[in-house]
């Protein structure tokens, strides 16, 4: 098949499959076209549920014109709704719907929505208990190369004894996979062609459903075109909205509130710092932000080479920003859930992500845009051993070079592993 053909196969199908079979209402939220409308059409054959879009106009106005109406009329049908983030007005008719039917009966509705409303304030009633909700993020770069390698059971496992060389990526090489992204669209298309077709996708669909999620007013436009921008360029960085309104000249509040929107239309996403006492993850420290897709990042900052992206300052933090985001996406399909943080100490040791299990065992895990690692490069993860001691399972700097090493440092056990352990297809 050529590649212009292809169709990837996503790793969490078989979860929605599962779910769709436990619970009444599926909510399958993520970015714009990364695969929801492909994956909800597919299950909807597979299943024989109806499908349709509120993308469309006469869709959306009979939905909009009488809610309960509209869900009675397939009362006899499963069903798919395709971007609901246009029609909220239809969650209280679902909910009706949904609290009728007979206990046994399971996967009514399959919800897709390129924005997170049941965050939002807009959407005044959430959908009942009996609802399941995942996120669809763009390709995983072990979908891209048709691998079920799934990094948090890796890590979860805590077996590093790998010897095996894996590929070991030229940092060219590697900037070429962050400036692809994960936008399945995206894959064929010529350096040209990536560049037009996120234009259309900032000018033709971002504005639009911030304008529909946030009711924008006013001079949002220009102010946006000024956001977003700034903050691919903060990937990987903390975030400091007092900095980011008063480098753009714009109210400390206003840029909180499109922070907010741009996360809740996976534009964006906030890490929040790692604290020992859970409940105040939230409000202590400052959240870290990673742009969702290293691509679209990439055309905002105007870099369309790999060797520009390699030769640039950005690269490291867009690494970072790359790895954070493979953990949520293979947390599609994980056996696990777990929580993803950063931790940042008042001597500003930092460990990129820390990643937290139900049980409150973590994994810490430092990222190196280098092929060589030493025992200096362990210094925050020391440090995060040292402030929360047993709890921390396992400590890991990602690299570049081709082999999973072992250092003790400080009377730990630590180890050194491949960027290129994503890439192999194991």
């Amino acid at each position: 098949m050529s590649r212009e053909l292809r169709m990837y196969q996503r790793n969490s199908t078989s979860l929605l499959l599962e779910l769709l079979a436990e619970f009444r209402i599926l909510y399958l939220t993520g970015p714009r076209q990364a695969g929801k409308t492909t994956l909800a059409k597919t299950i909807a054959a597979e299943r024989g549920m109806q499908y349709l879009s509120l993308d469309e106009e006469g869709v959306l106005a009979a939905a909009r014109n009488d809610p309960h109406g509209f869900i009675q009329s397939f009362a006899g049908q499963n069903l798919v709704l395709d971007e609901f983030q246009y029609a909220p007005e239809l969650t209280p008719a679902i909910k009706r719907a949904s609290d009728n039917l007979p206990p046994g009966q399971k996967g009514k509705f399959l919800l897709t929505g390129s924005a997170d409303i049941f965050s939002s304030a807009r959407t005044q009633e959430a959908l009942p208990g009996h609802m399941a909700r995942v996120e669809l993020w763009p390709l995983s770069i072990t979908e891209i190369r048709g691998s079920r390698f799934n990094l948090i059971d890796y890590l979860l496992a805590g077996d590093f004894s790998y010897q095996h060389a894996l590929p070991e990526l030229g940092r060219e090489q590697l900037a070429q996979i962050l400036l692809d992204g994960g936008y399945p669209e995206v894959q064929s298309k010529s350096a040209r062609g990536k560049s037009i077709w996120f234009k259309s996708y900032i000018q033709g669909r971002l504005f639009k459903d911030f304008e529909t999620l946030y009711a924008a007013r006013g001079e949002y436009h220009a102010k946006l075109q000024a956001l977003i921008p700034y903050l691919a360029g903060l990937s990987g960085n903390l975030l400091k909205y007092a900095s980011v309104a008063n480098d753009l000249a714009q109210n400390d509040q206003v840029v909180r509130s499109y922070i907010e929107a741009l996360e809740w239309m996976f534009i964006i996403k906030r890490i929040s710092p790692f604290v020992k006492n859970s409940a105040k993850r939230e409000t202590v420290g400052m959240p870290k932000l990673h742009m969702v897709d290293t691509g679209l990042a990439c055309h905002l900052l105007g870099i369309k080479t790999a060797r520009q992206l390699a030769t640039s300052a950005i690269f490291g933090n867009l690494l970072e920003s790359f790895i954070v985001m493979e953990c949520f996406k293979h947390m599609g399909w994980a056996e696990e859930e777990v929580g993803v943080y950063h931790f940042r100490d008042t001597s500003k040791n930092e460990v990129d992500i820390v990643l937290e299990r139900s049980g409150g065992k973590l994994i810490g895990i430092e990222i190196k845009a280098s092929a060589s690692v030493g025992e200096a490069d362990f210094k925050g993860l020391v440090q995060l051993a040292e402030f929360v001691g047993d709890r921390l399972a396992a400590g890991l700097v990602f690299y570049t070079g081709e082999r999973v090493l072992p250092f003790r440092v400080a009377e730990r056990q630590f180890f050194a592993v491949p960027v290129g352990l994503l890439l192999a297809l194991l």
